[in-house]
């Protein structure tokens, strides 16, 4: 099993730097405030008219023409349209199997956001928030959402997997990324009591998420597990006879790489993902099937500036705006760190890159020289991702 694959990012789930345009008119940083800013009329229109233009049958098309055999779909908890304000998606997912079917691809549904927040960060749906793990209504109503999942696409040609759910913030990464302060909540009572969700609770709900995934899932499709960004804690996990065909599912970036210490250069990156990247998927393989399902070539050396793991605009950080290196350099930088990259990911079973497009304009708006690294279909005009990469 190896897969090559891309993540249809931003469309089902929206994140605020993906698509600004989406968010005018509010104050709103992540997709909880946005219906709660905007007329019922206004927030409907909008988010209907991004949801059939984001992604149609001409992208599937496109990213099986590059060679690729599986997209990643972001979904959010209310996707079957049982929470107000938010409106469900069930229907636009239902056509991405009918395309994927049609042309080829694999489907990975992966499980994106939960009431409440399971990471404090804008993927999550809510900023400064992580409350869900402590409420048991709502962690019963996600293991809902992903039964039902199950059942209805469980046996369709065109699923590969369902994956649990994405990024819980274990303790490393709550303090590391010192959440509430780079996704500051919006509403302080609300995010009173958010803390990290602790190992025994993941490990608890990653094995009744399997059951209930099996009841309707046959077991040649995978169930994905998210390592929480700590790769190395999950050695000793569904080790039982009983638990076939989980992958294990880590995601990777080089800002992050940054933010641990790495040096800003072409060198320092490559030889970052050979002694970690690289090394670490390699040794879980022998417990999991091990796919980076989140990655890109984005690194702050490319930018021209010190992004300081990743940091935008949006998170305040004020950029340069004087184009730093040349577009070779920039070429050169990308191709480096894409062929490393690849090489690491297939020391495991395959990835998928995040993300297939971006709405952000790079040019016009002030503050994101470098982030088009973020769109992989800009990565392919340009020549930075090499298609032939296996």
């Amino acid at each position: 099993m190896k897969v090559k694959g891309v993540n249809l990012g931003n469309w089902l789930v929206l994140e605020k730097w993906m698509n600004p345009a989406l968010f005018e008119g509010t104050t709103a940083e992540d997709e909880y405030w946005l219906p709660r800013q905007l007329s019922k009329e206004v927030y409907e229109a909008r988010i209907k008219i991004h949801r059939s233009e984001y992604i149609t049958e001409r992208d599937f098309v496109t990213i099986r023409s590059w060679g690729m055999d599986a997209v990643r779909i972001p979904v959010p908890y209310f996707i079957f349209g049982d929470r107000e304000p938010f409106i469900g998606c069930i229907e636009e997912l239902d056509k991405a199997f009918n395309w994927a079917e049609k042309y080829g691809l694999q489907i990975l549904i992966d499980l994106h956001t939960a009431p409440e927040g399971q990471n404090g960060s804008d993927n999550g749906g809510i900023c400064g928030v992580c409350k869900w793990a402590q409420n048991p209504e709502e962690v019963e109503f996600e293991l809902s959402v992903l039964e039902r999942l199950a059942e209805r696409y469980g046996n369709r040609k065109g699923l590969w997997g369902i994956e649990v759910l994405n990024e819980p913030a274990l303790p490393w990464m709550w303090n590391t990324m010192d959440i509430q302060k780079r996704y500051p909540p919006v509403d302080e009572k609300m995010a009173e009591g958010s803390a990290a969700i602790s190992y025994e609770f993941i490990r608890n709900f990653y094995l009744k998420a399997y059951d209930r995934l099996r009841k309707y899932m046959p077991e040649e499709k995978y169930v994905v597990i998210h390592d929480g960004f700590e790769l190395k804690i999950w050695k000793d996990f569904m080790r039982e006879e009983k638990y076939k065909n989980v992958v294990l599912d880590t995601h990777q970036y080089l800002m992050m790489a940054e933010m641990i210490g790495c040096e800003q250069t072409k060198e320092a990156y490559v030889s970052f993902i050979k002694e970690h990247f690289e090394k670490d998927i390699e040794e879980m393989q022998q417990y999991f099937p091990v796919i980076c399902g989140e990655w890109c070539l984005f690194n702050s050396k490319a930018c021209g500036w010190d992004t300081k793991g990743g940091q935008s605009v949006l998170n305040g950080v004020d950029s340069t705006q004087v184009e730093q290196i040349t577009e070779e350099e920039r070429r050169e930088i990308y191709q480096a760190v894409a062929k490393a990259q690849t090489d690491a990911w297939n020391k495991g079973s395959g990835y998928f890159y995040w993300s297939y497009k971006l709405l952000t304009d790079t040019v016009n708006t002030e503050g994101w020289i470098g982030w088009d690294s973020w769109d992989l279909g800009r990565c392919v005009d340009f020549g930075w991702f090499p298609l032939d990469e296996k």
